[in-house]
């Protein structure tokens, strides 16, 4: 088994602010054709904030799609043509209206690998300087700051549910 597919066709579906969908029909290992459901999206970052106290940075914020209020880490998605560190600095500021002096990189991961291009890089920011917070005209939300170990306990509770924050915080506790 080779474990591979080649794209035949692409189809375009949508275009959008902040994904693409696409439809692929791809030629499998075994000469049989399939559809897959791609959506495109740029990428993001999430950063795991951590001041001189050692309490980590968290944000609530309404999230449509589950039409409940989320706990996460600091997070956004990279603009085009941005690096995902750059993005990082920014997000940090815009979200918690801090600046870091050192930003950690502590790999990436994918989000859902099945159907969805994101790859999220994920950062711990240390040396927090406070500056000015730029929230999007459509984002509404409130800083809360935790221990380390009081976040993994909401993981391993069930409360943080968002994927992109259990991942930071879990990588973050080993490396912290």
């Amino acid at each position: 088994m080779k474990l591979y597919e080649r794209t035949i066709d692409t189809e375009r579906i949508y275009e959008g602010k902040i994904l693409n969908l696409r439809k692929d029909t791809v030629l499998l290992e075994n000469g049989s054709q399939a559809t897959r459901e791609v959506i495109e999206h740029n990428g993001a970052v999430c950063i795991v904030a951590v001041d001189k106290d050692d309490k980590i940075y968290f944000v609530k914020q309404f999230r449509h799609p589950f039409q409940r209020v989320m706990l996460e880490v600091p997070a956004g998605k990279i603009d085009k043509g941005e690096s995902p560190i750059d993005a990082a600095h920014r997000e940090l500021e815009e979200e918690i209206g801090m600046k870091a002096t050192e930003i950690i990189p502590m790999g990436e991961f994918y989000p859902s690998v099945a159907y969805l291009t994101e790859v999220i890089y994920m950062y711990i920011a240390k040396g927090l300087i406070p500056s000015q917070q730029h929230l999007d005209d459509d984002e509404f939300l409130k800083i809360e700051k935790m221990t380390l170990g009081q976040a993994c306990d909401l993981i391993y509770t069930n409360e943080i549910k968002d994927g992109k924050t259990i991942a930071a915080i879990l990588k973050a506790s080993q490396l912290l």
